[in-house]
């Protein structure tokens, strides 16, 4: 009897002492509140009493760092908030380096976000968000090596500046885009000018054109004329010019010559009477 109530009380503790871990998690196992081992995923077996377990998770996880309010280079101030990506990398130091790394990286986000921002104007706050960014993770991640705690990125989600400062920025972002917005139709009604420039230029040069052509063909047609009268009319035109002369003289009841050649004007030597009859 008392065998089986030994080994009912063993069976007991058997089962008690089951611990099963994800593979999200490690588990910190503690022997008479020493530290004894790290248990990976899968089955495990601690002491019942003896022995005391905690877990901690080992994926990305992220912080939310509070809106806070910080003074800039040129003195405005302006809301800020942010999220920190991080991961555990030494499971053992976030435990026992720190008490609760968690809050602990949300309380140094703010206070580095504050050096970091606190250099710089609002202007540069605003438009150099990335570098924000970069510079708070690099100072996050080196402060944090001593507890175990990796942070993978850090994203600055809101920067709010005054009322009346963020009125200004408005109109200051109105008045460039109606900047820019003259300019673009200024250069258009210039490149439409200049199309019209360079299309009455061609005009211009076609007409020109047209006209030489057609000058270069009158020219080409007087000339075949000429070389064509030169070459078959020359003798013609010496008969045609002997029987004028002749016509003339005739009409001036002038005496003429007869010749072999034909009727010679210059031997003309007086008038012959007509006979009447």
């Amino acid at each position: 009897m008392i065998w089986i109530i030994i080994l009912g009380v063993l069976a007991v503790l058997g089962f008690t002492g089951i611990r099963i871990v994800r593979p999200t998690h490690r588990m910190l196992i503690e022997t008479l509140g020493k530290y004894s081992r790290t248990a990976t995923a899968g089955f495990n077996w601690v002491i019942p009493v003896i022995q005391s377990t905690s877990y901690v998770n080992i994926t990305e996880q992220m912080v939310d760092v509070p809106p806070q309010t910080i003074q800039t280079s040129d003195k405005l101030n302006m809301t800020v908030d942010a999220v920190v990506y991080y991961k555990v990398g030494d499971v053992k130091a976030a435990e026992y380096n720190v008490d609760g790394h968690k809050h602990q990286l949300t309380s140094l986000a703010r206070t580095t976000l504050r050096a970091v921002m606190g250099k710089m104007s609002l202007t540069q706050c605003i438009q150099e968000r990335n570098e924000i960014n970069s510079a708070v993770e690099k100072i996050l991640d080196k402060e944090t090596d001593a507890y175990g705690v990796k942070v993978l990125r850090v994203e600055v989600q809101r920067i709010e500046p005054p009322g009346d400062v963020q009125e200004a920025m408005n109109e200051v972002v109105k008045a460039e885009q109606a900047k820019i917005a003259a300019k673009d139709t200024a250069t258009a009604l210039e490149t439409e000018a200049d199309g019209q420039k360079r299309a009455s230029i061609k005009k211009a040069e076609g007409i020109s054109d047209g006209k030489r052509i057609v000058a270069d063909g009158e020219a080409y047609r007087i000339k075949t004329v000429n070389e064509s009268a030169e070459k078959y009319f020359k003798g013609n035109a010496q008969k045609l010019k002997n029987l004028e002369v002749t016509q003339a003289s005739l009409e001036n009841n002038s005496k003429i010559i007869l010749t072999e050649k034909g009727i010679n004007p210059q031997l003309i030597i007086g008038e012959l009477p007509l006979k009447k009859k």
